[in-house]
This record gives C-alpha cells, sequence and structure tokens, in this order.
C-alpha cells in the first residue's frame, strides 16, 4: 500500500523488472506484480481508513483454511484486522494480528484449472 501507486510502480519495474498488470476493481485500479507471467505481488493505494499508516508491503503466509486459522489466532489472542473474504480468482483471505500487535495476512489460494 502507497501514497503513490504510480512512482512505486515505475520504481519496481526498473528496479526489480517486475511485469505489471492493471487490473479494474471498479473503485481503483490493483497492479498485480509479475514475474514471468507469475503473480508475485500487488500495489495498491492506502485506503481512506490507513490514514497515518506508512507506505508498506503486506505479507501473506498460506494456509490451508483461512476460517481454520483464524479461529485459532483468536483462541490464542489474536484477532482478525479484516475478516475472511473471497477474492475471485485469487483465494480466500484475511489479516490478523497477533497477541503483541504483528500482523500478517493468511490466503488458501483458488484452485487453478490446468
Amino acid at each position: 500500500m502507497t501514497d503513490d501507486v504510480e512512482a512505486a510502480t515505475t520504481y519496481y519495474e526498473k528496479v526489480i523488472g517486475w511485469e505489471v498488470e492493471r487490473v479494474d476493481m471498479g473503485d481503483m485500479i490493483y497492479r498485480v506484480l509479475k514475474v514471468d507471467g507469475n503473480p508475485v505481488g500487488g500495489i495498491m493505494p492506502k485506503l481512506p481508513e490507513s490514514e497515518g499508516v506508512p507506505n508498506h508491503w503486506g505479507t501473506y503466509i498460506t494456509v490451508d483454511d483461512v476460517d481454520a486459522t483464524l479461529a485459532l489466532a483468536e483462541a490464542n489472542g489474536g484477532k482478525a484486522i479484516y475478516p475472511p473474504m473471497d477474492v475471485p480468482d485469487v483465494g480466500r483471505m484475511c489479516a490478523i494480528m497477533d497477541n503483541t500487535g504483528a500482523v500478517v495476512s493468511v490466503i488458501t489460494y483458488a484452485e487453478t484449472a490446468e
């Protein structure tokens, strides 16, 4: 998430050599960062509720079951930053905060037809 999506996009294209696919999400354009056509990250503008939060990268951990992982987190003092949600053609995800305040996102990727 960044205050300047265009500058960040240009930076990662030039410095890292990532390809960028722009995806219209309705209320914003999400930039999918790719290497050899495979998604490796994304760039999006900070949301209005993120005022005061520095520009940052979020980390996703792949899990077998997002809902079960959230339940375990909550049973151990964690909480959801945002509830589990399904993103079409991507998977199910949510962000959790541990009992010390550290935040990470968990994801179960959608099945892809091969």
